[in-house]
């Protein structure tokens, strides 16, 4: 299935990095990751660092699926806010999440420290604002519970939002704790460092049958060639069903532009920006200049109805966020994916239940964060260490 239409902005902006060749031989290795995006490569580089394996197959181009199309905000905010979260898990389960994506983004920053170049990496704040005044009275509530979590956020009413963001909202929330990031340039430079480690890369193969048997796995290939494994991490996003045998998340359409670069940071305080409307709003900047925009969601029923929804909803953009700026955005780029949304807003990380059969799905607005998380984990179990927060985003929850 495509999962992207239009032209995204980040593979122009880093042109073709590196290519990897399709899989033409029989392979055996540690563990078999199947998918080679961003997720994939997380866990490809996290594995290979631990001494394993490893065998990474994706049946695009690495990076050109969800990847690509990624807006890459990276916050420790979930799209659950979690004065909502603590009653549906309990408040040191909901709170323990939180803490866990904010110290993804502190994680990212250090994997970015040691990669060739920085990966368009910029540490950034996080400006979330009231849609309307019911929700700022939510917002109080929300404040409330990240503040008695221990985070650090700053409440701003409508005078401070105007006179500090020149935004017209009746109230936000600023957390300091926040980034953004170019991930296919990210997740280019980490298949790259891992494949100097032994790591094996191959695009352009699909996985079409995974056999577990005892002491491993075998995949079967569209090219033929198998790879056996003691280990399989599907890390395909919402393809990897063809592998658990059922739907864990709904699917949505996310449309997004990159504008021509500004002259000027368009926020005096550097923030990534969204609001509590859902399907929200949300935008970055980028190392260039631009600005990114995105949202617009709708459910997902076929490429060829988003390919037709992409100009209607890109007008919608620009008005919108020419309204949040108080001038027009000249657009370059606008393109669509889709992605799987939970219900509870958390990832799936972990085994399927009955199964040795591991997954790393990074679904909803915190792909990435929870993504090093997923690798950061997944490697840990492998390697027969505890891993107490696998509980948290079990498959069968």
């Amino acid at each position: 299935m495509d999962l992207r239409t239009g032209t995204p902005f980040w593979p122009l902006k880093s042109g073709l990095m590196h290519t990897y060749p399709p899989l033409t031989a029989d392979l055996e290795a540690d563990v078999l990751v199947i998918g080679a995006g961003i997720t994939g490569a997380l866990l490809v580089d996290a594995l290979s660092a631990a001494g394993l394996s490893v065998v990474a197959l994706d049946r695009r181009d690495a990076a050109f699926g969800s990847t690509s199309v990624s807006t890459a905000l990276l916050q420790y905010e979930i799209d659950t806010n979690l004065r909502d979260l603590i009653p549906m898990m309990g408040q040191d389960r909901a709170e323990r999440a939180y803490w866990l994506c904010h110290e993804a983004i502190d994680l990212i920053g250090r994997l970015c420290a040691e990669l060739p170049d920085d990966c368009g990496f910029w540490r950034r704040g996080s400006l979330y604002s009231a849609s309307s005044r019911s929700d700022a009275r939510m917002l109080r509530d929300e404040h409330a519970a990240r503040t008695r979590a221990g985070f650090e956020v700053e409440w701003l009413d409508s005078r401070d939002l105007k006179s500090r963001f020149g935004i017209s909202a009746p109230a936000a929330l600023l957390s300091r704790q926040g980034g953004e990031v170019d991930p296919y340039r990210l997740a280019q430079h980490l298949l790259q460092r891992s494949q100097a480690r032994g790591a094996q890369v191959f695009d352009r193969t699909e996985v079409r049958q995974l056999d577990e048997e005892r002491g491993g796995f075998v995949a079967h290939t569209d090219r033929g060639p198998k790879v056996r494994a003691r280990h399989t991490v599907v890390a395909s996003g919402y393809e990897a069903e063809q592998f658990l045998g059922r739907r864990l998340a709904s699917l949505k359409n996310s449309y997004a532009l990159a504008s021509e670069p500004l002259a000027h940071d368009p926020w005096p305080e550097g923030c990534l920006i969204w609001e509590t409307a859902r399907p929200y709003l949300y935008a970055r900047t980028t190392s260039d200049g631009r600005v990114v925009v995105g949202g617009e969601d709708d459910d997902f029923h076929s490429p060829a109805r988003r390919q037709r929804a992409l100009e209607r909803k890109k007008r919608r953009l620009e008005r919108k966020m020419g309204r949040l700026l108080g001038h027009e955005l000249e657009t370059a780029f606008a393109w669509a994916g889709t992605f799987g949304e939970t219900k509870d807003g958390l990832a799936y990380i972990g085994p399927q239940p009955g199964s040795r059969l591991l997954f790393a799905l990074g679904y909803g607005g915190n792909g990435i964060t929870y993504s090093v998380q997923a690798a950061r984990l997944l490697t840990a179990h492998i390697l027969g260490e505890p891993t107490p927060d696998l509980e948290l985003f079990r498959l069968d929850r």
